[in-house]
């Protein structure tokens, strides 16, 4: 059974209580009901431990009701990806997962490529690749936690109630966000009438809530906190570490690692819409614009670690840069990192079109540091 001390509304209370996040009754409310998900996990998984000769009595476990889970869904920046976050961190089940949907969905796919690359081989006889694969998954994880639930794809769109479908009959829980309700998901999409039986089946397993607020917390988390900490040193490592722990909300975090055209990207250390990296991470490795879209459409606050004096001897890594700011900036996402020097001071050479384009980015860092900024862009960023 949960900790009573280790619940999201407790941790909720904590995080209130010491001035972090203002009291939000919506936010309450759906802490409360991923608590009660919580406890049928915890007490699900005790009755399934306690019953040793459980297979003796599969027929009448078989009656007890499914355990639904929960769509939650509403405005960015409302807490959503916060509330699942500590919903995982806090549910006492090992069998869970927590994963972007597309990522998930890309993952899916190649499950099913696989498999029919075994039927073609002779190595399995199944042609129907949909209930191995959902069982592979459900080995795997009983409970699946998606952050930022999107159709687009067709692909996905048709294959949705049949994966589900499965997974669901074997027992799997889904908690989900996302900014639309399961009726406007694949909205105008091709083929749309045959996604249609998705939705039913969603909402026959998990039940949908809005999270009605006004507020943005997205702000409320950042405002405040210094921006760029510099030179490198102790007090400024220090100083990005408060920040990192206030914007993460206390969430433990973790690395994920992200799919983009068969790549990876590492993201070494992430929590709710939080990402850290070093400088070395994003500017020494051969990423370009995609890659940071991509790093963006998943986070909207990024740290970065050990910005150095950029030489003429780190030209790849200064363009690098100015592609990242840049990108940042247009998104609307917020920046906080350490560095060796002011941004006015990093760029030791400025001579040619990189020093007009690093002109631009020192202005762009400088106001990724005002609180017009936080306001204004970050209210208004855009999503992928």
């Amino acid at each position: 059974m949960p900790n009573a001390e280790n619940t999201i509304s407790r941790r909720l209370e904590a995080l209130i209580n010491q001035g972090e996040m203002q009291r939000d009754p919506a936010q309450l409310a759906i802490a409360a009901r991923l608590d009660r998900l919580s406890t049928d996990l915890a007490a699900s998984r005790a009755s399934r431990k306690s019953n040793a000769l459980g297979w003796l009595f599969a027929s009448k476990r078989d009656q007890r009701p499914p355990i639904k889970g929960v769509y939650l869904y509403g405005g960015v920046g409302r807490g959503k990806t916060m509330l699942m976050d500590l919903f995982f961190d806090t549910v006492p089940i090992a069998r869970k997962r927590r994963a972007h949907f597309h990522e998930f969905m890309a993952e899916v796919q190649d499950r099913i490529f696989k498999h029919r690359q075994k039927l073609k081989s002779g190595e399995t006889k199944d042609a129907d690749p949909m209930p191995p694969v959902a069982a592979d998954i459900y080995a795997e994880a009983r409970l699946l936690c998606f952050d930022e639930f999107s159709v687009t794809d067709i692909a996905d769109a048709m294959i949705l109630s049949r994966l589900f479908g499965e997974l669901f009959k074997r027992g799997c829980v889904l908690v989900a966000t996302s900014n639309v309700e399961p009726g406007d998901l694949y909205r105008d999409g091709l083929n749309r009438a045959l996604f249609l039986p998705f939705v039913d089946l969603l909402r026959a397993h998990a039940d949908v809530v809005p999270l009605d607020t006004e507020t943005d917390y997205r702000l409320e988390k950042t405002s405040g906190l210094p921006v760029w900490s510099s030179p490198l040193n102790e007090a400024s490592r220090k100083a990005l570490d408060a920040s990192w722990t206030k914007a993460t909300l206390g969430l433990h975090p973790g690395p994920v690692d992200l799919t983009l055209k068969g790549r990876t990207i590492h993201i070494p250390a992430a929590a709710g819409d939080c990402a850290r990296f070093s400088f070395a991470d994003l500017c020494a490795r051969p990423l370009g614009a995609n890659d940071y879209l991509t790093i963006l459409s998943h986070y909207r606050v990024i740290f970065i670690d050990d910005i150095p004096l950029l030489s003429a001897d780190r030209r790849n890594e200064t363009k690098r840069f100015i592609m990242l700011v840049d990108t940042i900036y247009d998104r609307g996402a917020r920046l906080f990192a350490t560095a060796d020097a002011r941004p006015e001071e990093l760029l030791i050479v400025r001579r040619g079109t990189e020093g007009f384009e690093f002109d631009r980015t020192v202005s762009r860092l400088i106001e990724l540091q005002s609180s017009e900024y936080a306001g204004a862009h970050a209210a208004n960023a855009k999503k992928s």
